[in-house]
């Protein structure tokens, strides 16, 4: 189970008010790690959040007994880090707030067994969000023994498999 995810951004405060929007949660600001970091609420039962920390930032241990911080570190745009959200908002309604945002946005079918959108947040950075009807799709065929059987069906094999 995941509880929360960070991500980077040029607008912190601006991302986090989209994420919550789309959860129908809220943005607060989020101080522990570094100054301009945000923090998007779901408000929902697990207690989801992002936190959503100015770019640049880099999370590094503190010596002793003490919480990690963030510090400033390089200047890329793209990064392999991304999340998966559920939304309550209809297929359109999350197409238009990526319109209207300036943000690409399309709708994509995962290995032909879920559905998502790819919304690039700020042009570089990846949220795929899944509509009531994705949610389903996704519940119904990310199992392990779903996933398994994918494999093996484009012929790979997990070489370390556990139950």
């Amino acid at each position: 189970m995941i509880f929360h995810v960070s991500i980077e951004a040029d607008d912190p405060r601006h991302i986090a008010q989209v994420i919550a929007e789309l959860w129908g949660g809220i943005a607060t600001p989020f101080p522990p790690v570094i100054e301009g970091s945000w923090v998007a609420l779901a408000g929902d039962t697990r207690n989801s959040l992002i936190e959503v920390y100015p770019r640049g930032t880099e999370l590094v241990e503190a010596e002793g007994d003490a919480d990690s911080y963030g510090v400033h570190g390089s200047e890329s745009r793209r990064s392999a880090t991304h999340i998966a959200i559920a939304s309550s908002l209809s297929q359109e309604e999350v197409l238009a707030i990526a319109q209207r945002e300036g943000w690409p946005a399309k709708y994509r079918k995962r290995g032909g067994a879920f559905g998502v959108i790819e919304l690039w947040i700020e042009g570089s950075q990846m949220i795929e969000v899944l509509t009531p009807p994705m949610q389903k799709e996704y519940r119904e065929t990310l199992t392990i023994k779903g996933w398994t059987d994918y494999l093996a069906s484009v012929g790979v094999m997990p070489e370390a498999a556990t139950a």
